[in-house]
């Protein structure tokens, strides 16, 4: 080990951050410092999960708010590792107050190739009266309650909990273990690979500030829409098989509003959450950042301002007082494709009630 992965490792940082503040410039300071805070957070992220061995499997706690990364979900709670179809494992978890969970196995390394290749969810996961489940997983044995089989290409496994809201009583919990282990402690770690993975985290760090700028282009051209998020169909880029997705943009001035109407599709869970322009969600611990629930019928009936207009029928999302920002929403295990709401931009001091 020669210490080129710690400089590799630095200079991906300082890279990150000089086009960040190109990047930034035209921005006010309270969006600049979401900037950085956003660019800290991934990186606590990655660091979170840099020394993991599919031999010695950890669940790592992924996306909570100090670690926002690329469009985190606060009503879910995950918990990823990297494993392989060589060996095989145990889960033992309590799913709390959640009201679905999912464990899902991809292929690939990075979000471009990641696809989810084998699952169970709520409708086969066997779970007890107190919430408890066991779970074995491995490359041979069919699916069922108690076991997931896997490919042998498979590369990561994601445990996730879906709640009422982004503040739970009892959030669950997972763990993981080799069950096929011939006993000891795991390899010494070899040097030259932990070299090589210091280096590569470096890259991916630089690249961070450059897709905030890629993946928001559509947003900041077409605002105050909402369109189908395709790219995110079918477990594309770690995400949840199931899941429809909708996505738009909002651009205010202090005394705009963005109104955001339509049917409710019936479906197992839905939210919405607001982002800043840096993919991070806003302050869902403190503030009415985002909603959720699970329904047959309704409305979606959202106003998206900088200070709550009080009027009936909506439900206020807090937009913080920025003058850009994303919001997602998603619908799990829809009857159907949900029908685009309609996005109006209006005069906060002239919005009535929805009729």
């Amino acid at each position: 080990m020669t210490g080129e992965g710690w400089t590799a490792f630095v200079q991906g940082l300082d890279e990150a951050g000089r086009f960040l503040e190109n990047a930034t410039a035209a921005l006010s300071d309270v969006e600049r410092a979401d900037g950085y805070r956003a660019l800290v957070r991934a990186t606590n992220n990655l660091l979170g999960r840099f020394e993991t061995d599919p031999d010695a499997p950890e669940l790592t706690p992924f996306n909570g708010w100090r670690q926002k990364f690329f469009m985190d979900n606060p009503d879910y709670r995950y918990w990823i590792t990297d494993i392989s179809g060589d060996h095989s494992y145990r889960i033992r978890g309590n799913v709390g107050d959640s009201v679905y969970q999912s464990v899902t196995a991809y292929t690939g390394r990075g979000v471009a190739d990641a696809a989810a290749v084998a699952r169970v969810d709520t409708d086969g996961l066997r779970v007890d009266d107190d919430g408890r489940f066991e779970l074995t997983v491995s490359a041979t044995g069919a699916s069922s309650g108690t076991h997931l089989q896997i490919p042998e290409s498979t590369t990561s496994l994601w445990v996730r909990y879906v709640h009422r809201g982004p503040v739970p009583v009892h959030e669950g919990s997972c763990r993981i273990t080799r069950t096929d282990s011939a006993g000891g402690p795991p390899a010494v770690p070899v040097p030259d690979r932990f070299d090589r993975g210091l280096a590569r985290l470096g890259t991916t760090i630089a690249q961070i500030p450059r897709i905030f700028e890629l993946s928001t282009e559509e947003d900041r051209r077409c605002p105050n829409t909402v369109r189908h998020w395709a790219a995110m169909a079918g477990g594309a880029a770690f995400t949840e098989p199931g899941i429809h997705y909708l996505r738009g943009a909002w651009s205010l001035a202090p005394d705009e509003a963005l109104v955001i109407d339509g049917p409710l599709v019936a479906c197992r869970h839905w939210n919405i959450v607001l982002y800043n322009r840096f993919l991070n969600s806003l302050d869902y611990r403190h503030r009415p950042v985002s909603r959720s629930g699970d329904t047959h019928d309704g409305r979606l009936s959202f106003v998206l301002s900088a200070e709550d207009p009080r009027v009936a029928g909506y439900h206020w999302l807090d937009t913080e007082g920025l003058p850009f920002g994303i919001f997602v929403m998603r619908f799990l295990q829809p009857a159907q494709a949900p029908s685009l709401p309609a996005a109006r931009l209006v005069k906060t001091a002239d919005l009535d009630p929805p009729t």
